[in-house]
Order: C-alpha cells, then sequence, then structure tokens
C-alpha cells in the first residue's frame, strides 16, 4: 500500500511538473507574440505619425523645385496657414506640369481623372494614399476649403491638354482666372478671409500672373516648336509663330510681347487700385505681386525682347524684396 501511495504521488508530482513545463511553454509563447504585437502597434504608430511629416516635406520640396517664388511666398504665410498654403501650391503645381511631363493627350486625360477622384474623396473623409491629396485633405478640414475652385483648377487645366495658342487675349485671361485665380480664392480661405474686396483684387492679380506666366514660358515653348501666345495679337503686328520659335528679336514680336505684357501691368494697377478695402491679413496670399512687378520691370528694360538672357534667370533680391513688402503687410 505505501509503495502503491508512493507511485502515485510520483506519478502525480510527474504529472503535475509536465503540465508546468507545458503551461510555462504556452505562457513564453504567447509572451512572444505579445511582444511581437507590441512591436508592430509601435512601428504603425510610428510609421502613421511620421506619414504627416512626410507628406508635408513631399509638398514642401515640390513646390520649391518647382515654384520657387510660391515657395518664398508660402513660408512668409502666418504659422497657422502655411502648411495648407504649401499643399495648395503642390496641387497646382501637380496639375500644371501633366501638360508637359506625358506624351499623349489619353494619359493627361487619365492623370486629370485621378484628381477629380480624389477631390470627391478628399471631401468625403477618404483621400487617396497620395502626400498631395493628403495634405490637401488636411487642408480643406482645416480651413474649410471651397470644393468649387479646386474643380475648376482641375476643369481648366484639362481643356488646356487641347495643346493649342490662345485664340485672343480674352481666352488667355479667363484661363488664368479659372487657375491662378482659383488658387488665390483658396490661399485667402487659409488665411480665414472671405472678402469680396479681396476677392475682387485676387481675379485681377490671378490674370496678371497667368498673363505673366505665358510670356516667362514662351523662350521654353519656343525651343519645342510650340507657341500659346493669343494669336489675335501675332496677327494684329504680323508676327507668325515662327518668328517666336526662332526666337528673333524683330520688333513686330516685341510689339506682341508689349501688348501682353501691358495688360498684366493693368491688372497689377487695377488690383491696387481700391486695396484700402482689402483687409490686410490679404496680403500674405498677394506676395506673389512682387514678383510679376519684378518681371515686368525686367522685360521692359529688355526692351520686351521676351528671349533675352537676362529674362531666364532668378533675381536673387527677390526673397529679400518679397520679406519686405511682407513686412509692410501690402501688396
Amino acid at each position: 500500500m505505501a509503495a502503491a501511495g508512493v507511485s502515485a504521488k510520483l506519478c502525480f508530482w510527474g504529472n503535475k511538473s509536465h503540465i508546468y513545463s507545458a503551461f510555462r511553454r504556452r505562457t513564453s509563447l504567447r509572451n512572444v507574440f505579445v511582444q511581437k504585437a507590441t512591436e508592430n502597434t509601435s512601428v504603425r504608430t510610428a510609421s502613421s505619425a511620421t506619414e504627416p511629416r512626410h507628406n508635408h516635406n513631399f509638398c514642401l520640396e515640390l513646390v520649391r523645385s518647382r515654384d520657387y517664388e510660391g515657395f518664398v511666398c508660402s513660408l512668409l504665410f502666418p504659422e497657422e496657414a502655411r502648411r495648407s498654403s504649401l499643399a495648395l501650391r503642390a496641387f497646382n503645381v501637380e496639375l500644371a506640369q501633366v501638360k508637359d511631363s506625358v506624351s499623349q493627350k489619353t494619359i493627361g486625360l487619365m492623370r486629370m481623372q485621378f484628381w477629380k477622384t480624389a477631390i470627391e474623396e478628399i471631401y468625403r473623409d477618404e483621400p487617396p494614399n497620395q502626400p498631395v491629396s493628403a495634405e490637401l485633405w488636411r487642408a480643406v478640414r482645416k480651413h474649410y476649403l471651397t470644393k468649387r475652385w479646386l474643380q475648376r483648377m482641375v476643369k481648366e487645366r484639362e481643356k488646356d491638354l487641347e495643346d493649342r495658342a490662345y485664340r485672343n487675349l480674352q481666352e488667355l485671361e479667363s484661363y488664368s482666372e479659372n487657375t491662378q485665380s482659383s488658387l488665390l480664392y483658396l490661399l485667402l480661405e487659409s488665411l480665414g478671409l472671405k472678402d469680396v474686396h479681396a476677392d475682387h483684387a485676387a481675379s485681377h492679380i490671378g490674370k496678371a500672373q497667368g498673363i505673366v506666366t505665358c510670356l516667362r514660358a514662351t523662350p521654353y515653348h519656343s525651343s519645342r516648336r510650340k507657341v500659346y501666345l493669343p494669336m489675335d495679337l501675332c496677327v494684329k503686328h504680323g508676327a507668325s509663330q515662327e518668328e517666336f520659335i526662332r526666337g528673333r528679336q524683330r520688333k513686330l514680336v516685341r510689339d506682341v510681347v508689349f501688348d501682353i505684357a501691358s495688360q498684366a501691368h493693368a491688372h497689377l494697377q487695377h488690383a491696387r487700385s481700391f486695396r484700402q478695402n482689402v483687409p490686410p491679413a490679404a496680403a500674405p496670399a498677394f506676395l506673389h505681386t512682387v514678383a510679376l512687378e519684378d518681371y515686368l520691370q525686367r522685360l521692359r528694360r529688355a526692351d520686351f525682347d521676351v528671349f533675352h538672357p537676362s529674362l531666364q534667370n532668378r533675381n536673387p533680391l527677390l526673397p529679400f524684396y518679397l520679406y519686405l513688402r511682407s513686412w509692410k503687410n501690402t501688396y
């Protein structure tokens, strides 16, 4: 009996030892799984924390490399609107570079369709996993940006894929209103402004910016045997497209440039004629007038020769002029 009892106890303790060992193995495995899950959660948390920073840096670098003047202007925005300003300018760059970066119109239309869909998803709080879209979604949520202006920018850039010259100056102004002025309306909203006088100024400044951009891009487009300057003015002065493609400095070419530049200058003057009615808080959105004015002055000194080498170089003092205008809080 005693031997049987001892044997039973040994068997019992043997079983307990086996069970305890198995429990320890299961506990060890569970701890490994918990540790791995914790590590994965930490990685996901760190990734989600760094993703917004990555998106912001992407937009910042895109604007700095493709729209330097807009980049400097954005840096002079109030801190609460600076990031949104960069997001909006990055969106504008994305749209603007489609035309020159695709070899077929169909591909350009597909990219424009992506942005049309992206805008719809942004306003459903379901932005695409793309840096500019993510930053744009953040700006929309923070400032309640008007959807119509974003849609209008895409629609107008899509029409521009037709790759033809503007029929007249009014058509160039309409394009500028729908693209550059729309961007300015959004920048005003990021500054917390919805003012009829500020919008009126933005309309004229946007038109001036679109006209100047067309002039500045003429040497680049001519090198690719393309001319987008208004056809009515070319016909008026007897300047053929070949004159621009060859970069000739004949008077009739300069006369076309003079008329176009004069219209841009008139829009700037009109925008400034009622600036006493524009809230001072709108000034950061209109800082680009400094760059426009600088180009027009240099163009005048070059006797309206749009191909003059001095116009191909960036003014190194421009950031200083922008800062000075920002300090004065005017446009």
